[in-house]
C-alpha cells in the first residue's frame, strides 16, 4: 500500500514539548505518532497507531505459535469480582457506578475477570487452557510522566493459563516466558529476564523483563560475567566487609550525647559505618509493631520488607517507639525489646554497635545469636560496590524500563472465585492460574529510547510504521510515483512524501525524524538516469539503485 503524506495526518514538531524528560516523550511527539488529551492520556495519531498494531501483532503471532486462544473481555466490570479477590480497597482503581447504583471498576488488569470464566473448566481433560486478549486498563496513577512510560490509561495484553497440577503451571509460564524472548528480540529489543517482586498481584513468584533506557523507572542490576541479573528490589548482592572494631566477650554500654543518626554515631566512636546497626521499627497492619535491623550503611528495600513481613507495613511513630522501646528514635536497638526482630543477613557474623535502648546510649559489640534472637532476611538495597552473588564480580546499575511481567498466580484468584475442575482421581480442585502482561505502549516507548539518534527516532524494520520512506523532490515527482508503485508492487509498505508546499530540507528532516528504515530519494539527476538514493536510516549507508531494480 502507498500512503501520501499529502493526504496523511502527519504533525511533526521541530521542539521538544517543554515538559517532556524522557527521549521516547520528546520524539514520539515530534515526530506525530501520539498526542496528549490531558495528564496521563494519550492518543494515538494514525502513523503511531500503525506502530502499535505491528507490535500487537508479532506478540498475537507468538502466543498462537502455541495454541493460546484470543479473547475480548469487558472493561467495565463489576466490583463485586475485586471484593471476592480482596483487590477492591487497591486505590489505583477507578471506581463508578451506573444509574441504579450498580458499582463497577476500571480495571487495570483482568485476573477476576478470566478466573471468573474459567469456572466453566470442569473437567482435567480441558485442561490446560491459554487465554489472552488486547484491551484498555485505567489506572488512578497519581503521577503520569514520561509520554507513554507511565500513563492512567493503555491497552494491555494480559493473558492467563489455567492448569491442574503445579508441573502444568510450569509448563505454562516456560512457554509464555520463551514466547517473551521471542516477541522482545523481533520487537529490536535488548532485554533482560530477572527475578520480581509480584506485589499487588500475589502468587508464588513473577519474573520481569527489563529494557535498559536512561528514562526507566526500575533499576537492573547485573554482573560483568554476565552470570547474574536482577531487579534491585530483589536482587540479592554481597556488600563489602565491615572493618570490624576488636572483639568484645558481651555488649559494652557507652554514651553517645546527640549521636541520632549512622553518620553521628561512626564519627563519634570513629568505627565504620559498616560496622554498627540501624533499627528501623515498623507496623504490620494488623497493629504488631517489628524491629528492622540493617547494617548502618544500608537502605532498607521496602518490598524485601514487605516480603519478609508477608503484610503491609508502615513506620512506627515517635510514641509508639517511645512505647515499644522506652527510649527515643537514634537510639533503638534489639537488646531489650519485647518482640520480633527481623535482621538483615549482613547481621549474621560479626559485631556492631547497636542502640541501648535508652536515649543517648549505643552498644558496643553486639552479636546476633549471642545477644539477641533475630530472625534473618534480605532487607538491604543492593548498591554500588556490591559484588555478585554468584561469582564474586562487579556490579553494572543500570535504569530500565519494565516491558513484560509474568507471574504465577496459583490459586491467588481461582480460589477465591471457585473456579474448579473434576480431577483424574474423582476429587474437586481449584484451576492454578498464571498472569502474563506486556503493554504495547511501553514497549514502543522502550524500543524509541533504545534506537534513536540526535535526528529522530530509528524503526527496528519489524514494527516501523512503513517499510519504506519515498522523499520526491520538486520536478521529480513522476519518477517518484513510479518508484513507489515497484515497492508497493513488490509488497512494501510505502508513505511517499508528495508535499508540494513542503521544501526538500523539511522533507527530510521530517524523514530522519520518523525514522522509517530505508530512505528512498528522488531527485532530479533521477530523470537523467532513471536511478534514486537508497539510504538506511540506521546506519546512514547509502546506494544508488535503478527505479526498475526496486
Amino acid at each position: 500500500m502507498i500512503a501520501r503524506a499529502s493526504k496523511l495526518f502527519l504533525p511533526t514538531l521541530r521542539e521538544d514539548p517543554a515538559d517532556a524528560e524522557a527521549v521516547s516523550h520528546k520524539l514520539l511527539v515530534r515526530g506525530g505518532f501520539v498526542r496528549q488529551l490531558a495528564t496521563g492520556l494519550w492518543s494515538f495519531t494514525p502513523l503511531g497507531w500503525r506502530v502499535q498494531r505491528r507490535i500487537e501483532q508479532i506478540i498475537r503471532e507468538e502466543l498462537d505459535a502455541f495454541g493460546a486462544q484470543e479473547w475480548l473481555a469487558p472493561v467495565l466490570t463489576p466490583i463485586e469480582l475485586w471484593e471476592t479477590t480482596g483487590r477492591a480497597g487497591i486505590p489505583e482503581l477507578f471506581r463508578l457506578q451506573d444509574r441504579t447504583g450498580r458499582r463497577y471498576i476500571l480495571p487495570l488488569t483482568h485476573e477476576e475477570t478470566f478466573a471468573f470464566h474459567g469456572r466453566e473448566l470442569r473437567s482435567y481433560r480441558e485442561l490446560p487452557q491459554w487465554w489472552y486478549h488486547f484491551q484498555t486498563k485505567d489506572r488512578d496513577e497519581p503521577r503520569p510522566r514520561g509520554g507513554l512510560l507511565r500513563v492512567r490509561e493503555f491497552i494491555m495484553k494480559d493473558a492467563y493459563s489455567f492448569d491442574r497440577d503445579a508441573a502444568g503451571l510450569e509448563h505454562s509460564f516456560r512457554l509464555h516466558e520463551q514466547a517473551y524472548v521471542r516477541i522482545f528480540e523481533r520487537c529490536g529489543l535488548e532485554t533482560y529476564e530477572v527475578q520480581a517482586e509480584s506485589g499487588i498481584m500475589g502468587g508464588s513468584g513473577s519474573m520481569d523483563f527489563l529494557a535498559p533506557s536512561a528514562s526507566g523507572e526500575n533499576t537492573l542490576v547485573t554482573c560483568e560475567n554476565g552470570d547474574f541479573a536482577a531487579d534491585i528490589e530483589v536482587a540479592s548482592t554481597v556488600p563489602r566487609p565491615p572493618s570490624f572494631p576488636e572483639r568484645l566477650d558481651a555488649p559494652q554500654e557507652v554514651e553517645t550525647p546527640g549521636a541520632t543518626t549512622i553518620d553521628d554515631l561512626a564519627k563519634l566512636l570513629d568505627v565504620d559505618p559498616a560496622a554498627t546497626s540501624k533499627a528501623m521499627p515498623v507496623v504490620k497492619a494488623d497493629g504488631t509493631l517489628v524491629l528492622g535491623l540493617l547494617r548502618g550503611d544500608d537502605r532498607l528495600e521496602e518490598m524485601k520488607m514487605l516480603a519478609a513481613l508477608g503484610s503491609d507495613f508502615r513506620p512506627a511513630t515517635e510514641d509508639e517507639i517511645r512505647a515499644a522501646f522506652g527510649a527515643d528514635p537514634g537510639s533503638l536497638g534489639p537488646i531489650g525489646f519485647d518482640g520480633e526482630v527481623v535482621a538483615d543477613n549482613a547481621l549474621r557474623e560479626g559485631q556492631f554497635v547497636a542502640g541501648a535502648n535508652r536515649t543517648g546510649w549505643h552498644l558496643l559489640g553486639v552479636e546476633a545469636a549471642r545477644d539477641f534472637e533475630p530472625r534473618f532476611a534480605d532487607l538491604r538495597q543492593s548498591r554500588e560496590g556490591d559484588s555478585c552473588p554468584t561469582c564474586g564480580g562487579r556490579l553494572r546499575f543500570q535504569v530500565a524500563i519494565e516491558v513484560g511481567h509474568i507471574f504465577k498466580l496459583e490459586t491467588t484468584y481461582s480460589g477465591p472465585l471457585e473456579a474448579r475442575f473434576l480431577d483424574e482421581d474423582g476429587t474437586e480442585k481449584t484451576v492454578l492460574m498464571g498472569s502474563y502482561g506486556i503493554g504495547p505502549g511501553r514497549v514502543m516507548a522502550a524500543i524509541v529510547e533504545q534506537h534513536h539518534d540526535e535526528l529522530g527516532i530509528r524503526w527496528p524494520a519489524s514494527v516501523a510504521p512503513y517499510d519504506v520512506h519515498v522523499v520526491a523532490l520538486a520536478g521529480a515527482e513522476e519518477i517518484a510515483e513510479r518508484a513507489a508503485e515497484r515497492l508497493d508492487a513488490a509488497g512494501k509498505a510505502v508513505l511517499l512524501d508528495d508535499r508540494a508546499d513542503a521544501r526538500a530540507g523539511e522533507k527530510f528532516a521530517d524523514a530522519d525524524l520518523i525514522g522509517i528504515p530505508v530512505r528512498v530519494t528522488v531527485g532530479r539527476k533521477s530523470l537523467e538516469d532513471g536511478a534514486v538514493d537508497v539510504r538506511d536510516r540506521t546506519t546512514g549507508e547509502e546506494r544508488r539503485v535503478a527505479v526498475e531494480e526496486l
